[in-house]
């Protein structure tokens, strides 16, 4: 038997099979992501799947295999099991980051360096914004405010002044900043949600005086992005990340845990 006839019997089906099933994925993928599928839903039979792609069962199930690899579906097996669609979330990005970095041994102070340095851009593109005045201000106006109802209670206290931080990101109107630099974002809070604030290591917070400095300096930055002056805007929000780590575990050695997230 000659190599060619070799490839036009069971080998050359064994190697049109993942692509049939590559091709199936594709299709069903795309009608998650462009929300045909919703989240929740159930796929479609496996016998009307193959009614429709007219492809061998085999296929079909290296395709539901592919989307459940991706976190696109979730098979329930059983006679009562199907597929459930699950569309990407906002939310497993911070865990798979998480996830990413914890096998790597990145500190966490990684994470917070990366924030010190992006964050001040985001102040910026939120002062640029034409919508600020209704959009991003209001937000971070009521943060402020809902910040210093709790400046007495350290605890409370950080979790006010973490959410103003996650709000000026989500506000600065750029989908993929929002997205990577939110995931970033999340990931800083649940440390110091775990790490801070549930074992009551407040460290400088613990001063009221830091708390007081601190709602000002928010304060002025709400300011600099109401008024539209970007370059002002950037440059306090890089004076105020600028300063000194202010939580110890951030500067311990301590690595990123994925955990602390939770995967949801």
């Amino acid at each position: 038997m000659t190599v060619a006839a070799d490839q036009s019997g069971p080998a050359r089906r064994r190697l049109r099979q993942p692509r049939l099933a590559n091709m199936v994925a594709g299709e069903l993928r795309e009608r998650i992501l462009a929300g045909a599928l919703p989240d929740g839903a159930l796929l479609p039979k496996q016998e009307d799947l193959l009614a429709e792609f007219g492809v061998s069962l085999p296929s079909i199930r290296e395709a539901l295999r592919i989307l459940e690899t991706e976190g696109l579906v979730t098979v329930v097996r059983g006679n009562t099991g199907g597929a459930i669609v699950r569309a990407p979330q906002a939310g497993k990005v911070a865990y798979m980051l998480g996830l990413v970095l914890q096998s790597r041994g990145v500190e966490v102070g990684d994470v917070e360096d990366a924030l010190r340095r992006f964050e001040p851009t985001c102040a910026a593109l939120a002062a640029d914004r034409d919508d600020r005045a209704t959009t991003v201000v209001p937000a971070l106006r009521a943060r402020i405010a809902s910040s210093a109802a709790v400046l007495e209670d350290g605890d409370e206290y950080v979790h006010q002044a973490r959410s103003f931080h996650e709000d000026l990101v989500a506000g600065c109107g750029n989908e993929t900043v929002i997205l990577v630099v939110g995931a970033l974002e999340s990931l800083w809070t649940a440390h110091v949600d775990q790490l801070v604030r549930r074992p009551a290591k407040l460290g400088p917070f613990d001063d009221v005086a830091v708390r007081e400095r601190s709602l000002e300096d928010h304060t002025y930055l709400v300011d600099a992005i109401e008024s539209g002056n970007a370059e002002l805007a950037e440059e306090l929000a890089q004076a105020h990340y600028g300063e000194a780590r202010r939580h110890e575990f951030a500067s311990a050695g301590t690595t990123v845990q994925a955990t602390l997230l939770g995967d949801d």
